[in-house]
Order: C-alpha cells, then sequence, then structure tokens
C-alpha cells in the first residue's frame, strides 16, 4: 500500500516554497530581462541567490555538494511547487537540462570531476547543457542514428559533428556530449559521453532556434565540433556505455518534468477558475454554465490524476525500482493531460487568455513543447505497445 500522505517536515517544505514563489518569483515574472530565448543569466543569477538566502537552492542535489538531496516523493512536492511560476524552477535551480545533469553526474561522474563541474552546478554557479539530438538524419527518436564521433587518438578524443536543440548552450559552461566512439582505425567502441568545457577550440554555436517556448535561458541552439580535442579524463563513466547513462538520466527526467509542468497546469486553472467564478454571461457566472463548468471538471479530474500517477512512479524509484516503461507511460499521460489543463483553462478566459494580462498564455506556447522533448508521445508509445506484445497475456 502506497503512503500518499505527506510528513509535518515536507508540508513545511513545500509551503516554504510555495510562499517563496508567491512573495519573490511571481513579481519577477514580467522583469524586462527575458525575451523570446529565455531570462537573461543576471536574472537567473538574481534568483538563484534569492533561493539560497532562503535555504531552498537545489532540493534535488546532494547534500554533500550543497543541496537538500530530497528523494523523488519530495521532489515531487516541491517541484510542484516551484512549477507554479514559469520561473521558478530556474529561480531554484531544478530547470531542465541542469536538473537531469545533476543525477548524471552524481551517479557516473569520477570524484575530481564532481568536484570540477557537479559542486558549482548544485550551487547555482553554473549552467550545463546536453547534446545528443542532431540534425540532417542523426539521432533524435531513434538514438542508434548517432552521426557525431569521438575517434580515440592516444590519450585523447577528437570530436566532430553537428547537434541541434540544444537547451540553453549560450552562457553554459560545461557541455555533455553523447558521441559515437572510435578507435584509431576507426572500429565502433559504442556510445560514449564526453564532458567538452563550451569555450573548447573547435566548439561553435552556429545559430539560435526562434522556438515557440520561452523559460530556459540562452533558448535552444544548434552547434558543431569540428576536431574538438579532450583528454581521457573528460570521459564520464566508461567508454561505449553511453546509451546506458542516458537512461539513467532521461528516465527520472521524465518524470521530474512532469512534476514541474504540473504546477504550472494547476495555476493556470486557478487563474482561469477565478475569472469563471466571477465573469457573467447570460445572466450568471460563467462557471455555471454546463460548458464551461464541464471544462473545469476535466482540469480537476486531470490534474488530480497526473499527481497520483506522479507520486506513484517517484515512490517507485524511491523503492530502487527501474520504472522505465512506467515513466514512459507517465511522460505520455502527464504531458497531454496537462496540456489540456493549460488549454481548457486558456478557453475559459477566452480573449483574455490570448493575451499577456495573465501567466496563461505563456505557460499554453511553453507547455506544448513537452508532448516532444525526452522523446515525443509517439515513440513512447511504440515501446510501450512492443512490451506489451512481447508479454504473457496472462502476466499481470
Amino acid at each position: 500500500m502506497i503512503d500518499f500522505s505527506l510528513s509535518e517536515e515536507l508540508s513545511a517544505l513545500r509551503d516554504r516554497y510555495e510562499t517563496f514563489i508567491r512573495d519573490v518569483i511571481i513579481p519577477l515574472e514580467r522583469d524586462p530581462r527575458q525575451g523570446p530565448h529565455g531570462p537573461e543569466e543576471a536574472l537567473r543569477l538574481e534568483m538563484v541567490q534569492e533561493a539560497r538566502a532562503a535555504k531552498l537552492l537545489s532540493p534535488h542535489g546532494p547534500r554533500e555538494w550543497g543541496g537538500l538531496g530530497l528523494d523523488h516523493r519530495g521532489m515531487a512536492v516541491v517541484f510542484e511547487a516551484a512549477g507554479w511560476s514559469p520561473l521558478g524552477p530556474l529561480a531554484v535551480n531544478i530547470q531542465a537540462p541542469d536538473e537531469g545533469n545533476t543525477n548524471l553526474l552524481n551517479q557516473v561522474a569520477t570524484p575530481a570531476q564532481k568536484e570540477r563541474w557537479l559542486g558549482p552546478l548544485v550551487r547555482g554557479e553554473i549552467r550545463t547543457v546536453f547534446s545528443m539530438t542532431e540534425p540532417d538524419g542523426g539521432a533524435g527518436s531513434d538514438p542508434t542514428l548517432l552521426k557525431t564521433t569521438a575517434r580515440r587518438v592516444g590519450d585523447e578524443f577528437i570530436i566532430n559533428g553537428r547537434k541541434w536543440l540544444i537547451t540553453g548552450a549560450p552562457g553554459a559552461a560545461l557541455n555533455i556530449v553523447m558521441a559515437r566512439t572510435e578507435d584509431a582505425s576507426g572500429h565502433d567502441l559504442g556510445a560514449t559521453m564526453l564532458l567538452v568545457d563550451m569555450d573548447a577550440p573547435g566548439f561553435s554555436i552556429k545559430r539560435i532556434l526562434n522556438t515557440m517556448d520561452s523559460n530556459s535561458p540562452g533558448g535552444h541552439a544548434e552547434v558543431e565540433f569540428h576536431d574538438v580535442r579532450v583528454g581521457r579524463d573528460r570521459v564520464l563513466g566508461e567508454v561505449g556505455k553511453g546509451f546506458r547513462y542516458a537512461q539513467i538520466r532521461l528516465a527520472p527526467a521524465r518524470l521530474t518534468h512532469c512534476m514541474r509542468w504540473l504546477g504550472a497546469a494547476r495555476r493556470s486553472h486557478a487563474i482561469a477558475l477565478e475569472y469563471a467564478r466571477h465573469r457573467q454571461a447570460f445572466g450568471r457566472a460563467i462557471g455555471e454554465h454546463q460548458g464551461v463548468g464541464f471544462m473545469i471538471a476535466d482540469n480537476e479530474t486531470d490534474i488530480n490524476l497526473c499527481r497520483l500517477a506522479i507520486w506513484h512512479a517517484a515512490w517507485m524509484l524511491d523503492q530502487g525500482e527501474q520504472a522505465r516503461q512506467e515513466t514512459s507511460m507517465y511522460k505520455v499521460y502527464c504531458s497531454e493531460a496537462l496540456g489540456r489543463v493549460v488549454d481548457r483553462s486558456l478557453q475559459i478566459l477566452g480573449g483574455m487568455g490570448m493575451t499577456d494580462d495573465t501567466v496563461v498564455e505563456r505557460i499554453y506556447r511553453d507547455i506544448r513543447a513537452f508532448r516532444i522533448y525526452d522523446g515525443p508521445s509517439e515513440v513512447h508509445r511504440f515501446a510501450i505497445a512492443r512490451a506489451a506484445l512481447g508479454r504473457d497475456p496472462s502476466a499481470r
């Protein structure tokens, strides 16, 4: 039996996050240091300092590096609270890709690598990127199409290739690069993760992509590696085990996306609910009309079912279960259900929903990408169906 009740300590911590987001972060939502490619670094650092002073920074980070060291259940609660504002995850240092990279480095990096990058990352001093997706028929939904190569020559790896939709590249300090590793003769050694400084000779940002979302500092970039050289000390984990490490990173990250977006969807619903209570049409509040009332009911249902799904997956991860397929299922369900919540909220607001008079329009643009990144819904459905077809029909 799963216990969904919160301890007094966790309830108090949730309340502290909610108060911080309401009093400190929401007033910054109209700060001019934001644009189509996300908040400026100065704004991020200012918010991080506020979170650090409130002792709310990096709830997911290991305690030995300055984080709060919460388990997945605790993360589910406070990530939802932080997601109430589009700036909340960035303020408390749980924005993707840094949050997933924190988990990856903590589990795979060497002590020296942790000292150099994990500590500053947990303290909010640096940002990082994760370079896997490629243009022109390269790795995307099918990671086996990986084209970027890292040829081993002596004690070095020479990286060549292109990546795109690399979130947060401008201003980041560390690039975790997935590449197909080859020995000096060109023999394939498998996919490997390599740690590359963003100012490494041969690395360049070719262009910043114009996308519909605007919640990530630096936006999304297309980047190029031209004979970028790194030493063996820059291998993350072991050569050839990159795809295995990718699952260490991606499976929990799918769930933490759900946690953050649950908070954003709840905010949208709360704004629409307040509007529906007071906006009059045809002699009564619009919430009393069946068409709007049914949308409110559907929002309530989707929000609560998503929370139950998230808490169940968090419980599984805390029990040490793999939960890879479950996080795929919940990522599909939550990305679509929470997207519906925001869509209905905008519809309830009517013309106001199309304006920036409320934050719903911004959340609507930002959340749409959730159905695509970390695996589009269709790819997850393909994997879920394939697993079901290969299972004994009588198995529970």
